[in-house]
């Protein structure tokens, strides 16, 4: 038990330590949440305020590629020194509430704008932090696969051990109770594969976000455009594994009177839902995986908010309540981690599953 309140300790410890520095001085609760959950050109760690009372952040730099005039240039983004220094003529502007980018400036130190006063920007392909942890995530997985199929070749048909019992779980869980009821037994092994990649990369990219230190910690489906690419892989999926049945469902629904097929009522209703599927994909992964962080980041800084405008005293007599509060919010957190990764699997089975389809021939 001693233990367990030990390694407790250190782990509010180091969810506190990337907000800690900011009790001192001025503290913007917006930016500090914000910044934690959108993406950024480099992955921060922490601050510390040194003995001249200076505050220096300390950050894992990453790749900046950029084109620009037919350029490309690459360096590392230390070389922005966060934000406060510029680079062969650009600059990282933006973070917090606003959002992090590159900027073209003039030698005088001035942002170039065009001929109608927009703002000049390279095209950005830098390895951002959301990039870097999918990286991370995916090179979890390749040791994961990789570690469960020695563990087949060495045991052969004996009864799985350790993490190869837990992958064997998830996997036949994912077939029996999703993927095969949903797509139905003559098509499920086609899109088997996909759909356990879909699962496993939700699940732990779920989980690695909950961990509050490097190299995990990223929100990565808690950004936009990593659910939009998921969704529009099941849509492509979707609609090129189409039969002639779902087609002619959409435009020509059985069931429904002459007159809203000529209208044509239905079909427009049919096909705008086409579209809006990967829409709630999208949106309902990104919208509870960003609220649960949130949430959390959301009960810390009441400990420095409350600090910094009634003492000390009073934010340390709230961060109990706070803690238990943020312990609470991340064991709920690692349920809807499952239950998203859950949802986002089955109703992309589902989707395909009414693809395939084969029409009902009544006896």
């Amino acid at each position: 038990m001693r233990n367990r309140n030990h390694i407790l300790l250190c782990f509010l410890l180091l969810l506190a330590t990337p907000l800690s520095s900011h009790a001192a001085g001025e503290f913007n609760a917006g930016d500090v949440i914000i910044g934690h959950v959108t993406d950024a050109h480099s992955w921060h760690l922490f601050d510390y305020v040194d003995r001249q009372g200076q505050e220096h952040a300390v950050a894992v730099p990453l790749p900046v590629i950029l084109i620009h005039d037919g350029h490309l240039t690459c360096f590392s983004s230390s070389r922005f020194r966060h934000g406060h220094a510029d680079y062969k003529g650009f600059r990282l502007v933006g973070g917090g509430i606003e959002k992090e980018e590159i900027v073209c400036v003039s030698a005088d130190g001035r942002v170039r704008t065009d001929a109608s006063g927009a703002v000049v920007k390279p095209l950005d392909l830098s390895v951002t932090k959301t990039s870097a942890a999918i990286m991370i995530t995916v090179l979890f997985l390749v040791v994961i696969v990789f570690a469960v199929r020695h563990g087949y070749k060495k045991r052969g048909t004996a009864a799985p051990r350790g993490l190869q019992s837990l992958v064997e779980m998830l996997v036949v869980f994912v077939r029996d109770s999703i993927v095969r009821p949903m797509i139905g037994e003559r098509h499920y092994e086609r899109y088997l594969p996909y759909m356990l990649t879909l699962f496993f990369f939700i699940f732990l990219s779920n989980i690695l976000g909950l961990i509050p230190f490097f190299p995990a910690g990223a929100n990565i489906t808690g950004n936009i455009a990593v659910t939009a690419i998921l969704a529009l892989i099941t849509f492509f999926i979707t609609n090129i594994s189409g039969n002639k049945h779902y087609w002619v469902d959409i435009f020509n629904t059985p069931g429904v009177p002459a007159w809203l097929k000529i209208f044509p009522l239905m079909p427009v209703v049919e096909l705008v839902g086409v579209f809006t599927k990967p829409i709630v994909l999208m949106v309902r992964l990104f919208a509870n995986m960003t609220a649960g962080h949130i949430v959390i980041l959301g009960f810390v800084v009441i400990i420095f908010i409350l600090s910094n405008l009634f003492g000390t005293y009073v934010g340390g007599a709230v961060s109990v309540v706070s803690v238990l509060f943020s312990v609470f919010i991340s064991l709920l957190e690692c349920l809807v981690a499952y239950i998203q990764a859950f949802v986002f699997t089955m109703l992309s089975s589902l989707y395909i599953g009414m693809a395939v389809a084969e029409p009902q021939h009544s006896r």
